[in-house]
C-alpha cells in the first residue's frame, strides 16, 4: 500500500509540475507579446489556456483520488493538501496571464487604429523590471516546491515587495508620460491593468511559497511574513 501511495504521489508531482511549466511558458510569452505588441503571441496565450485548465482539473481529480483511496496522513497528507492549493494558485496565475494577453490585443488594435494621429504606445521603463521580478518569483516558488527548499520559499515571500515597488514606479512613470503626451490616455488604462495583473501573479506566487513552507514544516506562516521584513 505504501509503495502504491509513493507511486501515486510521484505521478501527482509530475502533473503539478507540468501545470507549472505551462503557466511559466505563458508568462514568458506575455512579456514578449506586450513589449513587442505582438497579437499572434497574445492569441497563442489565450489558445493555450484550455490546456492549462485541463491540467488543473486533472491535478484536482488526482488529489481527490489519492485522498479517497489511500487516506494519507502526516507528511503525505500535507503534500496532497499543498498540491491542491498550489493547483488553484497556478490556475489563477494562468487566468491573469490571459488577462494580460487580452490587454495586449486591445493595445495592438488601438495602436494600429490611432497610428496616424498618435505616437503609438509608450511603455513605462519599469515594465521590463516588473516582468522580470514576477517571473523570478514564479520560478522560485516552483523550485522551492521541487527541491523542498524552505529558505527559498521564505525568499519568495519577502521578494513580493520588489514587485509592489515596481508597480508604484510604473504608476509614476505613466503619469509622466501623460504629462508629455496626453494622447497616451488611450493606452494607459490598459498598461495599468497589466501592472495590476503582474502584482496579483506575484501574490499567488507568495501563496504558493507559503504553502510550500507548510508542506515542509507543518507550520502555517500566512500573515506572519511581515515579521521577516
Amino acid at each position: 500500500m505504501i509503495k502504491n501511495l509513493d507511486l501515486e504521489l510521484e505521478k501527482l508531482k509530475t502533473k503539478i509540475l507540468q501545470l507549472g511549466s505551462e503557466v511559466e511558458k505563458n508568462l514568458f510569452r506575455a512579456e514578449k507579446a506586450l513589449l513587442l505588441l505582438d497579437e499572434p503571441i497574445a492569441q497563442e496565450i489565450i489558445d493555450n489556456d484550455e490546456e492549462i485548465d485541463n491540467l488543473e482539473i486533472s491535478v484536482e481529480e488526482k488529489c481527490l483520488q489519492i485522498l479517497a483511496q489511500h487516506q494519507p496522513v502526516a507528511r503525505d497528507l500535507r503534500f496532497v493538501v499543498t498540491v491542491l492549493k498550489i493547483n488553484n494558485d497556478l490556475e489563477r496565475i494562468g487566468d491573469l496571464v490571459v488577462k494580460i494577453a487580452d490587454r495586449v490585443i486591445i493595445l495592438v488594435r488601438k495602436n494600429i487604429h490611432e497610428l496616424k494621429s498618435a505616437n503609438g504606445v509608450q511603455f513605462p521603463e519599469q515594465f521590463s523590471h516588473m516582468f522580470a521580478e514576477t517571473k523570478k518569483m514564479v520560478k522560485m516558488c516552483l523550485d522551492a516546491f521541487v527541491d523542498g527548499n524552505t529558505d527559498l520559499a521564505y525568499k519568495v515571500c519577502i521578494w513580493d515587495d520588489e514587485v509592489d515597488k515596481a508597480k508604484s514606479i510604473i504608476r509614476e512613470q505613466t503619469e509622466e508620460i501623460l504629462q508629455q503626451d496626453p494622447g497616451q490616455h488611450k493606452y494607459i488604462a490598459m498598461l495599468l491593468s497589466v501592472s495590476r495583473s503582474l502584482e496579483r501573479i506575484a501574490d499567488h506566487a507568495t501563496h504558493i511559497a507559503e504553502n510550500v513552507i507548510y508542506m515542509l514544516q507543518g507550520h502555517i506562516v500566512r500573515h506572519e511574513i511581515d515579521d521577516l521584513e
